[in-house]
């Protein structure tokens, strides 16, 4: 078993009081903080799994389950990043990844944004850019890759549901 770090962003329509915390510790959660921020209520997990997949999976079950009515928005970290976030994520200096960015470092062929070609902050997709650095011989660790894509695929899934529960 891995421990793994991530974020659920619940509903808007929750408070945070005794009930809501005594209600999602009872459901599982004791390995989970109840925070707001900028008037946006999650959860976040330090918790145990074969997987990240697993771990979050497990965390969503939790907390929508039956003796709750919350619902999880998505999971963080996202899968959109900016090239800061890239250099956080790597624990890389900024000019090293905009380095890569541009090709004076790397074959040139680094992914194209999704977003902000024309504007100051460029947004890219963290499994295309997992998959070069795995590809190019920038990282060597596999489940980084594994990982981005199990959230985005968990996220894909939130973002589609209306009100279908999470399975």
């Amino acid at each position: 078993m891995k421990n793994y770090n991530f974020t659920l962003v619940l509903d808007s329509g929750i408070e945070i009081n005794d009930a809501t915390e005594n209600m999602l510790f009872e459901a599982g959660c004791d390995d989970a903080l109840l925070l707001r921020r900028n008037g946006i209520i999650y959860l976040d997990f330090d918790r145990e799994g074969a997987t990240l997949s697993e771990a979050v999976r497990s965390a969503i079950k939790q907390v929508e389950c039956d003796s709750t009515t919350v619902q999880v928005k998505r999971v963080e970290p996202s899968d959109l990043v900016t090239s800061a976030e890239i250099a956080r994520r790597l624990n890389r200096s900024r000019q090293s990844v905009q380095q890569l960015i541009s090709g004076s470092r790397g074959n040139g062929t680094f992914p194209v944004p999704l977003a902000g070609v024309t504007t100051k902050t460029m947004i890219w997709s963290w499994v295309h850019v997992c998959k070069w650095l795995l590809d190019n011989s920038k990282i060597t660790d596999a489940s980084v890759y594994d990982d981005a894509v199990a959230m985005k695929q968990i996220n894909d899934i939130l973002e589609a549901r209306s009100t279908v529960p999470f399975s």
